[in-house]
């Protein structure tokens, strides 16, 4: 079995910052990509920003310049720093990771989520 923990989330006003962080835990035996998506109320969950194990990155075009995805690779934890941020960034911000896990082969893992806003 495959956890992601996350932390940080919280109350942040307009233009302040944040860094959320992820680890991954459990029978893991390679980590393809990790990365992390958001969802507003009313709204469908989007892709905020991913990274891949040669560190390869993308984001959403509504964040790049503001937020920067990172990884502790020996640590299976991947960070996202979150600057200047906008009242519409307010979401509940899901850490994903796509992995090989020990007997069940490789599986797209979500963790519970962490919510963030961002207050005018």
């Amino acid at each position: 079995q495959v956890q992601l923990v996350e932390s940080g989330g919280g109350l942040v006003q307009a233009g302040g910052s944040l860094r959320l962080s992820c680890a991954a835990s459990g029978s893991i035996s390679t980590i393809y990509a990790m990365g992390w998506y958001r969802q507003a109320p009313g709204k469908q969950r989007e892709l905020v920003a991913r990274i891949n194990y040669i560190r390869t990155t993308n984001y959403a075009d509504s964040v790049k310049g503001r937020f920067t995805i990172f990884r502790d690779y020996a640590k299976n934890t991947v960070y996202l720093q979150m600057n200047s941020l906008k009242p519409e960034d307010t979401a509940v911000y899901y850490c994903n990771a796509d992995a090989t896990v020990v007997g069940q082969g490789r599986l797209e893992v979500w963790g519970q989520g962490t919510l963030v806003t961002v207050s005018s």
